[in-house]
């Protein structure tokens, strides 16, 4: 009942209203698989007025594959790191789930598309084309793997020549990430993530960029979920960097406050300046 309630939540936030500056699709015609435009993804670009690193940082809000939450976990982290001086976009992707198919697949291709996009227009929104970032919260953090460790294995077939366009990410930022172990492929971590193993669609690859993982202790969507991710980076030698917070329970989003998980955003983006992505 509580995953019910949060999906349906996600569904209402999607059609908040939400300020960017531009609002850009990322395909040219319908997305895979569609019929036509109206159901196709859409980035919402936020520029900073005073720009203060060339990194560029994509938001995939959560929402069970079943809506976006914006609201939540979108326009507040935008407007956290635009205030940096960090060009920022939010990802709205395709959902809900689509009968007969993973049940990120569409939200997967968005992803890899949104990388393309973004990695494209670098010259035109003054940014570094190998310092894009991707951010995801609970679903959106299981795409932000997603994207992170499969940027060589292509989710759709090339459709233009943006298509040519690496897809890989040079950091990610998964924030409680959810239905990473296989005890939690569809509901909470039945045995809290302990000895559950990666699902097997983390590919892990060459392109797997440094992360830093942000969860708290009390999630139902176990913290273990970015321990084992971590566990495996570090297997491959690469950097990563773990926050867990104790008695915090799961999609604290961009709006938590009044607690010592309050402070996880400057977490985070004092990570990105030890690595080099901000000054």
């Amino acid at each position: 009942m509580k995953r019910l309630l949060l999906c349906v939540a996600a569904l209402i936030l999607t059609a908040s209203v939400c300020s960017a500056q531009e609002k850009l699709s990322i395909w040219n015609g319908p997305a895979p698989g569609e019929k036509d435009v109206s159901k196709n993804p859409t980035l919402l670009l936020f520029q900073p007025e005073k720009k203060t690193t060339d990194a560029c940082l994509i938001i995939c809000p959560g929402g069970c594959y079943n809506g976006v939450a914006v609201s939540i976990e979108g326009t507040p982290t935008a407007k956290y790191f635009v205030d940096k001086g960090m060009t920022v976009a939010i990802l709205v992707y395709r959902t809900p789930r689509r009968p007969g198919m993973e049940k990120y697949r569409v939200a997967w291709q968005d992803a890899q598309r949104a990388v393309r996009f973004v990695r494209a227009h670098a010259e035109e929104w003054k940014i570094n084309p190998e310092k894009i970032g991707v951010m995801g919260f609970s679903a959106g953090g299981h795409l932000s793997l997603m994207v992170s460790t499969t940027s060589q294995t292509p989710a759709y077939e090339p459709v233009d020549d943006l298509d040519k366009v690496p897809c890989h990410v040079n950091f990610a930022i998964p924030v409680y990430p959810a239905y990473v172990l296989d005890d939690g492929a569809e509901q909470h971590n039945v045995n809290k993530g302990v000895g559950a193993k990666l699902m097997p669609e983390f590919a892990f690859d060459a392109k797997t960029p440094p992360m830093c993982f942000i969860h708290g202790d009390a999630d139902g969507w176990s913290s273990m979920n970015s321990i084992a991710v971590y566990s495996k980076l570090k297997s491959m030698g690469i950097p990563a960097e773990v926050h867990v917070y104790a008695k915090v329970g799961h999609a604290f989003g961009g709006l938590a406050t009044g607690n010592h998980i309050g402070d996880w955003f400057n977490r985070a983006y004092e990570w990105m300046r030890v690595m080099g992505y901000v000054n």
